[in-house]
């Protein structure tokens, strides 16, 4: 007849192994989950860099021009104000624009012979301060379509860091919840081969295998020695 102790013995350790190759498997997939997510989260992270990059020319201009229009209304200073109106004044493109308006009074005024009259002196007096502020305003326009630009450009920036922020969230979650499900993996399959090892024994002790009898209610229940022995009966 086959020795109980050492089906108790096979059985016991086939539970054992059958547990470690469990909880390996569960550990093996949760890591394979969790590195998945982890994946992801670094692809999310690289795309928002790229796309914060590549936006990042419009934004600085467009604070650049933001600062050019405060310092034009006078937002930052009479002193930052003062220096934007001599700017526009001191470049060549509003040189080049009394020049030619100057050389164009001139020649009308001497074309009616009205170069020594009061007009001619009242209209050049005149012409500078308005040609200026007629550049003061064209300047701010042109820097509005920059600050528009970087406003929109900062948007994007904005909201692809919300959609990234929530994509990582998630894969953050799912991370979580392939590691959890991994642990609890390893527990129920150590819990399982240990609970296979407890009824083991409590089958040999009602089978007398610890000194005590065997009736006929234990037999009815668990079977022979013979079946205890080899489980595949």
């Amino acid at each position: 007849m086959p020795d109980p102790v050492t089906g108790l013995i096979a059985s016991a350790g086939s539970s054992l192994i059958g547990g470690a190759m469990q909880a390996d498997a569960a550990g093996d997939a949760s890591a394979a989950q969790s590195a998945s997510a982890q994946a992801g989260i670094d692809e999310q992270r690289r795309q928002f860099d790229a796309i914060r990059e590549l936006l990042q020319p419009y934004t600085q201009a467009g604070v650049g021009a933001l600062g050019q229009q405060g310092a034009l209304l006078g937002l930052n200073g009479a002193g930052a104000q003062q220096g934007a109106y001599q700017g526009i004044e001191n470049s060549p493109a509003f040189q080049a624009m009394m020049q030619q308006g100057e050389n164009a009074m001139l020649q009308n005024a001497s074309a009616t012979g009205g170069l020594r009259g009061g007009n001619l002196q009242g209209a050049m007096a005149q012409f500078r301060p308005q040609l200026l502020a007629q550049q003061i305003q064209s300047q701010f326009q042109n820097l509005g379509g920059l600050t528009s630009i970087g406003q929109n450009a900062a948007a994007g920036v904005g909201n692809a860091g919300m959609s990234t922020g929530a994509n990582i969230a998630n894969l953050m979650g799912q991370q979580g919840a392939a590691q959890a499900g991994g642990a609890l993996g390893q527990a129920s399959a150590w819990g399982n081969a240990l609970g296979g090892i407890g009824q083991g024994v409590g089958m040999y002790g009602a089978l007398g295998g610890f000194g005590g009898g065997m009736n006929a209610g234990n037999a009815a229940q668990f079977g022979t020695p013979e079946m205890f022995a080899n489980p595949m009966l």
